[in-house]
């Protein structure tokens, strides 16, 4: 199966933290900003047999009087896994060591807890993961930082592609990307091109070339070259640099071999595409209103532009109820195909999300159609699913769908799961794709969601095998990777990888077998090592033992995708496999941290590089412990108060939001959580702007002051703006928001970061986090204030009250009716809870939790009138006399 994970690097360099763009004083050299000037930066990429060792490097000195903090930025694929980072400042080298994670912890938590933190950070984004470190340098120094990492890349639609993201954000005196390719088969076309600058002047800077078995790229534009106009001091190298190749398929395979190390690559070509029954299963709930379910209409309607004749489809719908276009699978005639048209055309969102009832439908019509014979013989069958939420009416447990799925569909054909957006449990999408021979891929809420999905579609569009196997000879291989496929598309690549029992076999066979349109294949290799020696003498060009990383790398991807189906010892063992790799090899994987000390005000300071995952929550895979910036929020149930002031309860089971506003004047106290049992209260003040805005009818009010307190613990936590009071018993301790400390005591740990939030657990099971926002000091009108979040409840008592705290355990809401509003972008709707039927309107909010400086956007339905009818009692009942 081909991978959308197409690049081979994807690098965003250097942003360094002096504004870009300063005008250009006479008594500033060139490719200087704020006393910084990066004079080479140099990007250099050997791919051999399709596996690339790609280094970074960027020079850099300071130019200015005085000590100035430089930052490396580098933006990799989420494919790739980093070996190396180091550092060198005036001569002194500082590297990065591989650990394993836990270790990798405990040393980093020593250095938080000794105030030696440093800012190292990987994020993930759409295909990308960013690395981030900041170092001060003293006047007149030089440093420069190298980051290593290594992927294999994967086949996508006949092509194997290199994505650079360039961004350097001044003028380099040196700046070079070079790529050198080396394939044993022969390369059979290689192009590059750039997003930011014209071919005319891509000509000059660019030079690329191609024969037998190398190829080369280089990109070196000179400083005129780079400004954004003849007399500009500020680069036009911002956007996308894109390398393409193939190779040449004489043979439909290609074994390699070194140091008794194999790679076999198999990808015939010219065979007759298998005939396919493909079942589209769709969520129409509630939560795809809008531009989600348009896109998702665009791309069914290309898609069935591209459904051959020879192939049999239904679709199935699914919100609360499940309903199908035709009782049984129909074949793709052109009448049949104008039919579907329609039923697309006319598909509309509303209620709940059935996903069990709607699978289970699909696997059935597609076992039915194969027992009745209603469909050829020498077909394939597949089912792709598309939701966006979890499920949340019928069989909502994920475990109990995954059972269903799995035992319906008995490893007959493969399940594909799309998943939209980010508000799902992509974790449980992957797992259950995965063990039904399929993958996972998450539709990114965007512009081109519609391309995205039928982009998909493309690469699962044209199966030219099933059942495809890849034998070798019997007690000669050890350590072998996955060798057998449900299919091999057309456009992609199978690659299987392993270790020679005997180093010094003469020679070695393998034997690729499959079902094809028409009959079965059997494809042999017969490899002679002695000529295989020749045809790899070019050992100046290629890096050394390639094919033992290559195993290496694709050992470790696949042992942590079967660990994600894995239960007890069996996981444990898969565990232990792929953490023994990751640091024999000096991979930084999911198990593995990077940790790099580096020097900081005479004394060294750690940070770490954690390997981030794709889905939102993984219980042995924390996302990234590399930074203490923002809170890494798990999907739980989720509760926060923040603006004017807005309440957001995020109730995961359904996924969706309810939203309340709470108006009342400054000075009201108002309880947000109160639990008798653990003996934990939240209070918070309101405040209002410091006069009314002019083009406001009303003045805005927000949280200015919160008291969180722990009667049992007899500890108190007071927050404002400007300062964050610790108060335990008759002792007293004060905190400004410049701070970054840690403060632990028995079961309680509270964590200030600087400027940005601050994180308080009491115990495993209560987390909230208090997150700062400041305006312009000199404002006319708004002033600073807080945003509280509880991030973590579960161990707070069935008793909790508050705004806030009576949310924390399960309650019950319909939406029905949805229609159209007073606005006509926020739809009307019916909202059943508590026994009360109240008129809701959607709207959104913004998240502060996880991005203190723009937020991240959440839908709710908000309900009017100070949350009447949501709310227990009225909401005057939760005003107190003073905040503790």
């Amino acid at each position: 199966m081909a991978s959308a994970q197409w690049p081979c690097l994807i690098l965003a360099l250097l942003s360094y933290l002096a504004a870009s763009g300063f005008p250009r004083s006479p008594s500033r050299p060139l490719g200087v900003v704020d006393g910084i000037e990066v004079y080479s930066t140099k990007i250099s990429c050997k791919v051999t047999s399709r596996f690339a060792h790609n280094v970074v490097t960027t020079r850099a000195v300071n130019r200015a009087d005085t000590a100035k903090e430089v930052s490396f930025d580098v933006e990799l694929p989420k494919t790739a896994f980093i070996t190396n980072f180091t550092l060198t400042i005036d001569g002194v080298t500082y590297p990065g060591n591989v650990k394993e994670k836990e270790v990798a912890k405990k040393q980093y938590e020593k250095a938080v807890s000794q105030g030696k933190t440093a800012g190292l950070v990987k994020a993930s984004g759409r295909k990308l993961e960013k690395f981030t470190v900041s170092v001060n340098v003293a006047a007149g120094s030089k440093v420069t930082f190298e980051l290593t990492y290594e992927e294999l890349l994967k086949r996508h639609k006949g092509k194997y592609e290199m994505y650079l993201k360039v961004q350097p954000k001044q003028l380099v005196k040196h700046f070079e990307i070079e790529a050198d390719i080396f394939e044993p088969q022969g390369i059979s076309t290689l192009d590059a091109e750039a997003s930011f600058i014209t071919n005319d002047l891509l000509g000059s800077a660019l030079t690329k070339s191609f024969s037998g078995k190398k190829g080369h790229v280089s990109f070196k534009p000179s400083l005129d070259q780079q400004r954004s106009c003849p007399t500009c001091t500020d680069s036009l190298l911002n956007g996308d640099f894109t390398i393409t190749y193939d190779v040449n398929r004489e043979s439909p395979a290609n074994v390699q071999i070194v140091n008794g190390y194999f790679v076999h690559f198999f990808a015939p070509q010219g065979l007759p595409v298998v005939p396919k029954n493909v079942v589209f299963v769709i969520d129409v709930s509630g939560s795809m209103y809008g531009r989600k379910i348009q896109q998702t209409k665009d791309a069914l309607l290309k898609i069935l532009e591209d459904v051959k004749e020879d192939d049999y489809l239904n679709f199935i719908l699914f919100s609360g109820d499940v309903t199908t276009w035709k009782d049984n699978l129909v074949q793709a005639t052109p009448e049949n195909i104008q039919e579907a048209r329609e039923f697309v055309m006319n598909i509309h969102s509303q209620g709940m999300t059935n996903i069990n009832d709607a699978l289970l439908r699909g696997i059935s019509m597609l076992n039915k159609a194969r027992e009745e014979n209603a469909v050829p013989e020498r077909s394939t069958s597949i089912i792709i699913m598309l939701t966006d939420g979890d499920a949340n009416v019928g069989e909502s447990k994920p475990e109990k769908i995954q059972e269903n799925v799995r035992n319906a569909i008995r490893g007959k054909f493969p399940l594909y799961n799309l998943g939209f957006g980010n508000n799902l449990n992509y974790n449980f999408l992957e797992s259950m794709a995965l063990e039904n021979h399929g993958l996972a891929r998450r539709i990114y809420e965007d512009s081109d969601a519609n391309l995205q999905l039928q982009g998909f579609y493309e690469e699962v569009a044209n199966p030219l095998l099933t059942s495809v196997e890849v034998e070798y000879p019997e007690n000669a291989i050890l350590d072998l990777t996955q060798n057998t496929y449900q299919h091999f598309y057309d456009g992609s690549e199978i690659v299987v990888a392993g270790r020679l029992v005997d180093k010094d076999l003469n020679n070695f066979k393998a034997d690729v077998k499959g079902h094809g349109a028409i009959n079965d294949l059997t494809f042999t290799e017969e490899v002679d090592m002695k000529e295989m020696e020749e045809a790899l003498r070019e050992r100046d060009y290629i890096f050394g033992n390639y094919i033992e990383r290559l195993w290496a790398y694709l050992t470790i991807e696949q042992l942590l995708e079967k660990r994600k189906n894995a239960h007890g010892e069996e996981k444990e063992n898969l565990t232990a496999q792929a953490l023994d790799l990751s640091l024999k090899y000096h991979f930084v994987t999911p198990l593995t941290s990077m940790v790099v000390t580096k020097p900081e005000d005479n004394e060294d300071q750690t940070a770490i590089a954690d390997k981030p995952g794709e889905g939102p929550t993984d219980a042995e895979v924390t996302p990234s412990m590399a930074y203490l910036t923002s809170y890494q929020r798990p999907q739980t149930p989720y509760y926060y108060v923040d603006g004017d002031p807005h309440f957001i309860i995020q109730v995961p089971e359904k996924d969706d939001a309810i939203c309340f506003n709470i108006d009342e004047d400054p000075g009201t106290v108002l309880r947000l959580i109160q639990d008798p049992i653990t003996g934990l209260t939240v209070n918070g003040q309101i405040i209002g702007d410091k006069r009314d805005s002019p083009d406001s009818k009303t003045s805005k009010t927000y949280f200015g002051k919160l008291g969180i307190a722990n009667a049992q613990m007899d500890f108190q936590i007071e927050v404002t703006p400007e300062k964050i009071t610790l108060r335990n018993g008759a002792a007293q301790s004060t905190f400004s928001w410049l701070d970054t400390v840690t403060v632990r005591q028995d079961g309680l740990s509270v964590t200030i970061n600087r400027k940005k939030n601050m994180v308080i657990s009491f115990g495993d099971g209560v987390t909230f986090v208090v997150v700062l926002h400041q305006v312009w000091k000199k404002h006319p009108v708004h002033q600073d204030f807080l945003g509280f979040y509880v991030v973590d409840s579960h161990r707070m008592s069935t008793q909790t009250h508050g705004l806030l705290g009576q949310f924390f355990h399960p309650f019950e809401f319909k939406v029905s009716d949805v229609h159209p509003g007073s606005d006509p972008t926020k739809p009307d709707a019916t909202m059943v809870v508590k026994n009360h039927r109240l008129t809701v309107t959607r709207g959104s909010q913004k998240d502060y939790g996880k991005d203190v400086s723009s937020g991240t956007k959440v839908t709710c339905w908000f309900v009017h009138n100070n949350g009447q009818g949501l709310i227990d009692g009225v909401h005057s009942d939760y005003i107190v006399p003073s905040l503790f």
